[in-house]
């Protein structure tokens, strides 16, 4: 055959050691040359099978892994950009992580997870050394292809992850985001001394006074909706009937 018979065996799958060798030297390089990262895998919790997603989405695990960032300059993407509602940082990533390295870290260690094969697109990797979360958008696993017959590694293409109330437990710095940013009602609810939730006689829990969306989220426009109603009465509560009022002239 054209192939080195010392590296393959004729039919393009490779010899045992050889693919050892190498797997063993591309683990090393991303050891010597990547990033710590921390794969956070979704959970899901309320999965909407019409639109197959999940607003309810969780994120309590948390693994650390190399990673190597194939742009050695820095993010891809758009890079930051001003437009009408402000500025929006469109920042995109390719990470690279070893497949043996990832089923030795996460997939063994019994967590819950999307894909039982791979990492799942929807998945969150948080780079500690800039402070970003970034979201999988598409897993490659042929590149490079098939080398001495054997896929070694993970391409991760990834976008700057858009936070929205998820919940983040994942022991990491990045929970700090949930606690700052989150516009979660429910996060504030008034809780029992065993944890429980206290409840009204109607139903449902009681808010603390402490939750407030205006400063939570500082371009929320509640106060100034409120203000300006109350200068120019733009809203009219008096009326009952839209229609008129009964025996009116």
């Amino acid at each position: 055959m054209a192939t080195n018979f010392y590296f393959q065996n004729g039919d393009t799958s490779g010899t045992t050691n050889e693919q050892r060798l190498v797997e063993d030297l591309v683990i090393e390089s991303l050891k010597i040359y990547g990033h710590d990262i921390y794969y956070m895998p979704r959970t899901l919790v309320n999965r909407d099978t019409i639109f197959d997603e999940d607003t309810l989405s969780q994120f309590t695990q948390s693994y650390p892994l190399e990673m190597y960032l194939e742009n050695v300059n820095g993010f891809d993407g758009e890079g930051d950009l001003f437009t009408k509602f402000g500025i929006e940082i469109r920042d995109q990533a390719t990470f690279i992580v070893s497949q043996r390295r990832w089923e030795e870290t996460a997939l063994t260690s019994g967590g819950t997870f999307t894909l039982n094969q791979r990492p799942a697109e929807g998945d969150l990797l948080y780079f500690p050394k800039t402070g970003s979360i970034f979201e999988i958008k598409l897993v490659e696993f042929t590149n490079p292809f098939y080398q001495v017959g054997k896929l070694f590694v993970y391409r991760l293409q990834c976008e700057l992850f858009q936070y929205s109330s998820e919940v983040l437990d994942t022991g990491t710095d990045a929970d700090e985001i949930e606690d700052t940013n989150s516009l979660d009602m429910l996060q504030y609810q008034m809780l029992l001394e065993d944890g429980g939730l206290l409840k009204q006689e109607v139903g449902g829990g009681l808010i603390l006074e402490e939750y407030q969306a205006q400063k939570t989220n500082v371009n929320t426009d509640n106060t100034d909706f409120i203000t300006q109603n109350e200068i120019e009465s733009i809203l009219d509560f008096s009326e009952i009937n839209p229609f008129g009022e009964l025996g009116g002239s």
